[in-house]
């Protein structure tokens, strides 16, 4: 048993050809979920030189017990790492060994133990919100294109307001006042319950050039600000028109930022709006007003 310990592999000496070939190549899995895996790793490697005091030069796949990666568990929990972060570390680690123990069989036994780990439970209330960088990641998608303008425009309103979409669809060019130092716009929220909501100097610049690319005298009359025209009628843009370029947006993002959500969708840039709000010191009470909440408990 002892010349088995002495003799299994280094724990590391598989990773570039699981992170660089297996994965992406073999697995066909998006550059996402690979920056995931390797996330991972680096976290597993700081957790055994840091916390277990096992130099990575030395530390073996048959150190890697169903204990070990409880401890490991448990040091993601000290991080702080929410649930469903625990999970996909989790994942990872026995991704790799499952990997690790198809090339080498000698490595089965450790990877069943690990396999019978379970994993962390997730509260229903944890709803996930969109990274900084993810967002910023998001918006720089749309072309500089007259439709790129507006599916930037639209998504940078839905953040800075925290609007519904609904809401947003529906403005009136009337119910956006962008003069002055304090921009804001007039949103018809539910019950025809009508609120007034500050928006950025940024965001006004957007919608300042937004309109005078889309509200100009040769363009048919409407006052809706966001519109569609087919066969020269004129409507209100659906939400699924929205959603769909959301999503496309989100995952063209992914490839540069590993943080973008897998599903984004357009109620995500209010839940992240309110969530920075309230980080941000904003009362309670007042993110709900912005946000048109008839009660407290929805917030």
């Amino acid at each position: 048993m002892k010349n088995n310990h002495r003799s299994a592999p280094l724990f590391f000496s598989m990773t570039y050809e699981f992170l660089e070939v297996y994965l992406p190549k073999q697995c066909g899995r998006s550059p996402h979920t690979v920056e995931s895996y390797r996330d991972a790793l680096s976290l597993f490697r700081r957790y055994i030189l840091n916390t277990v005091g096992i130099s990575i030069g030395k530390f073996k796949f048959t150190e890697c017990t169903r204990e070990c990666v409880l401890g490991f568990m448990n040091y993601l929990s000290e991080l702080k790492s929410k649930p469903s972060t625990r999970n996909q570390r989790l994942a990872a680690l026995k991704s790799y060994l499952m990997f690790a123990a198809d090339k080498d069989i000698t490595l089965q036994s450790n990877e069943l133990e690990v396999r019978r780990v379970p994993q962390c439970r997730v509260p229903k209330t944890e709803k996930t919100v969109i990274p900084e960088d993810a967002m910023t990641a998001i918006l720089q998608q749309p072309s500089n294109t007259k439709m790129g303008l507006r599916d930037r425009t639209i998504m940078i309103l839905l953040y800075d307001s925290g609007a519904r979409l609904a809401e947003v669809l529906g403005l009136s060019v009337s119910d956006v006042v962008i003069d002055g130092d304090n921009p804001y716009i007039r949103v018809n929220g539910k019950g025809s319950k009508q609120r007034i909501v500050p928006i950025l100097v940024k965001t006004a610049a957007h919608l300042a050039q937004y309109i005078s690319v889309y509200h100009t005298s040769e363009r048919p009359d409407t006052d809706l600000l966001f519109f569609t025209v087919i066969k020269n009628v004129i409507g209100m843009m659906s939400e699924g028109n929205v959603e769909r370029f959301v999503k496309e947006y989100a995952r063209k993002a992914q490839s540069s930022c590993p943080s973008v959500p897998d599903h984004v969708h357009p109620h995500m840039f209010r839940r992240t709006r309110a969530t920075q709000l309230y980080q941000n010191g904003v009362s309670l009470p007042l993110v709900s007003r912005l946000l048109g909440h008839a009660s407290l408990q929805t917030t």
